[in-house]
C-alpha cells in the first residue's frame, strides 16, 4: 500500500520541501536576529562584518538578556516550528502524523523524565573524552574551546534572571517553546520522515541524533547531545506521542535553568559545563543499564495509548503504511 501524502510528494520531494522551509526559516531568523542585535547594540557608525561583530558581542552581554532572549525564541520560530508546521500541512495535512496526540499520561512523561535524567548521566563522560580526543589535534582543540565559550556566555546572557517574575517567563521562552520547537522539527517531522522512507529505525534515529547534536555548535559536547537526542529518539518511537518528547525534554531544561538561576540569586554565575557533575567512565555501564531497564518499562506502560494512535492513524491513513505495524 501507498501513503496517501507519497501520491502527492514523493519522500525526495517531501525531503526537498523541508530542506527548503528549513532553509528559508534560517533566512528569516537571521534576519530577526539581525534587527534585534541592532537594537541591543543602539546607535552605531561601525558596517559590514564588524558591525555584526558588535551586534553578536551586544546580544552576549548579561544586561542585554532580554535582547537575546528575544532573539532566541524568534529566531527558533521561524527556523524550527514554522517550517516544521509548514511541512506537515502540505504534506500530511493531519498533526496526528507528527505524534500530536491526547493519548498519553503521566506515567509515559515521569518515565520520559528519568530517561533524559539518566541520559544526561550516561552522556557526561563523553564530553571528557571529546576534550581528550581533540587535544591531539590543537587547530581544532581551539575552534572547540572558542565554539564553548560563545555558547556558555550565549546561555549566561539569556539565563540572566533577575528576580521571580522573570524566571517564570524564562520558564516558558527559555524551558519550553525550544523544548516544543527542538522536538517537533527533529522528532516530529524529520525522524517520523526517515523512519517511514528508509524503513530502518535505528539509521533514522542515528541521522536525527546527528543533526540534531550538529545544530548546537559544540566541539565538545557534540557525542554527548548525540547520546540525548538518540534518547529522545527512542522515547518518541516507543510512545509514537510527540507531548511525551516535549515535556520530557521541557523538564530538562527546566533543571538547567533553574540551576542558573539559583546560581545567579546567590551571586555565583556558573558555566553551563561547571553544572555537570563530573562522571568517570565505568559509570557508562550503570547508567546504559539502567536506561535499558526505563525503555523496557517505558515500552510496557505505552503500549495502550500507542495501540490508540495506532488506530487513529489507522483511520486516518488508511492507505500509510505505519511505522507501528513495522517495528
Amino acid at each position: 500500500m501507498v501513503h496517501s501524502t507519497t501520491k502527492r510528494f514523493s519522500y525526495w520531494s517531501q525531503l526537498a520541501i523541508l530542506l527548503g522551509l528549513v532553509g528559508f526559516g534560517i533566512i528569516i531568523s537571521n534576519l530577526v536576529v539581525i534587527i534585534i542585535g541592532s537594537k541591543a547594540l543602539g546607535p552605531t557608525t561601525l558596517t559590514g562584518l564588524a558591525q555584526a561583530e558588535a551586534m553578536q558581542k551586544a546580544l552576549l552581554k548579561p544586561e542585554n538578556a532580554n535582547y537575546a532572549q528575544l532573539a532566541q525564541i524568534i529566531g527558533t520560530f521561524f527556523m524550527l516550528f514554522v517550517p516544521s508546521v509548514a511541512f506537515i500541512l502540505i504534506c500530511h495535512k493531519k498533526f496526528l502524523w507528527a505524534g500530536f496526540s491526547r493519548h498519553f499520561n503521566f506515567r509515559q512523561v515521569l518515565i520520559g523524565f528519568f530517561i533524559i535524567l539518566t541520559a544526561n548521566f550516561f552522556a557526561t563522560p563523553f564530553a571528557d573524552i571529546s576534550k581528550w580526543i581533540l587535544a591531539y589535534f590543537p587547530s581544532i582543540d581551539k575552534l572547540a574551546k572558542g565554539a564553548e565559550d560563545m555558547y556558555s556566555q550565549a546561555i549566561l546572557a539569556m539565563s540572566n534572571l533577575k528576580g521571580w517574575g522573570q524566571f517564570f517567563v524564562g520558564v516558558f521562552i527559555i524551558a519550553f517553546l525550544p523544548a516544543m520547537f527542538e522536538e517537533l522539527l527533529f522528532r516530529g517531522v524529520l525522524q517520523n520522515l526517515l523512519v517511514h522512507w528508509i524503513k530502518k529505525p535505528v539509521v533514522a534515529l542515528i541521522i536525527t541524533s546527528i543533526l540534531f547534536s550538529l545544530i548546537h555548535s559544540s566541539y565538545y559536547l557534540f557525542l554527548s547531545r548525540f547520546v540525548l537526542g538518540y534518547a529522545l529518539g527512542l522515547l518518541f518511537l516507543y510512545t509514537k506521542n510527540i507531548w511525551v518528547n516535549i515535556f520530557a525534554h521541557f523538564i530538562n531544561n527546566l533543571m538547567a535553568l533553574s540551576a542558573l538561576f539559583y546560581a545567579n540569586m546567590n551571586k555565583k554565575p556558573a558555566t553551563v559545563n561547571e553544572l555537570d557533575v563530573p562522571l568517570p567512565v565505568w559509570t557508562l555501564a550503570i547508567s546504559f543499564a539502567v536506561l535499558y531497564g526505563l525503555f523496557i518499562l517505558l515500552k510496557r506502560v505505552s503500549a495502550a495509548n500507542r495501540d490508540r494512535i495506532v488506530m487513529k492513524e489507522n483511520i486516518a491513513f488508511a492507505d500509510s503504511p505505519l511505522l507501528a505495524q513495522q517495528s
